[in-house]
């Protein structure tokens, strides 16, 4: 068993546990702070410290195995701007990223955003590139984030990191990224009905062949 404090209260978990796991053996009933499990959603950011330890860590509490001594506290959610927008009416530009977020232009370039991203993304990076009006390096540097709030509620210029930077990533996708002309391709052919033979096969197959296809499916690099 390990000693954990979770909330400021004591708890003896088993250990190797992942820290989600770890606050569910202790009692919590997690109706915030839990999502998908598999690192993806950005639920259950958490901030821990350590026992005769001053720093300040970040995790994702489904990915994070517990440690003797942990100090745990989540942030399931971080109150950030997130002005409403039609993507059609918007341009391309870093004017448009300055006119959404003119907070931007205060960013004080610590690094902050940085250290507390639990998927080790170059935060500051790429919001400098924001800040340079460089969409396309936005959407590329922060392609990983999953927004879990924890770059926000440690910002020093109150700055909203994820919500830039998803901003970006439609800007990008909708005006700048190059068009799949083989995507394109594909969706005229399920249109014209080519797979529907095919699709035919795969709704009256049993359950189990399903899952056997599935698992032995190539996947296109």
């Amino acid at each position: 068993m390990v000693e954990i404090f979770i909330l400021g209260q004591r708890y003896e978990v088993p250990e190797g546990l992942t820290i989600l796991k770890a606050f569910e053996w202790s009692g919590f009933h997690l109706t915030r702070g839990v999502g998908c499990r598999g690192g993806f959603c950005g639920a259950c950011g958490t901030v821990y410290r350590l026992q005769n330890d001053h720093i300040l860590y970040y995790a994702l509490a489904c990915q994070t195995v517990i440690k003797p001594g942990m100090i745990l506290g989540q942030i399931p959610f971080f109150p950030a701007q997130h002005p409403a927008y039609r993507i059609e009416d918007l341009k391309p530009t870093g004017e448009t990223l300055l006119q959404m977020y003119p907070e931007l232009l205060r960013c004080y370039g610590c690094n902050t955003c940085a250290k507390a991203c639990p998927q080790e993304i170059d935060v500051l990076n790429y919001m400098a590139a924001a800040v340079r009006g460089d969409i396309a390096a936005v959407a590329e540097i922060s392609f990983d984030c999953i927004s879990c709030g924890l770059c926000v509620a440690r910002c020093p210029s109150e700055n909203v990191p994820p919500n830039v930077s998803l901003l970006a990533r439609r800007l990008y996708g909708k005006y700048l990224a190059p068009r799949a002309e083989h995507l394109r391709h594909r969706i005229q052919e399920i249109e014209g009905g080519t797979y529907r033979p095919e699709i035919a096969v795969l709704k009256s197959a049993p359950v189990n062949e399903l899952r056997n296809q599935y698992a032995e499916r190539q996947i296109e690099e």
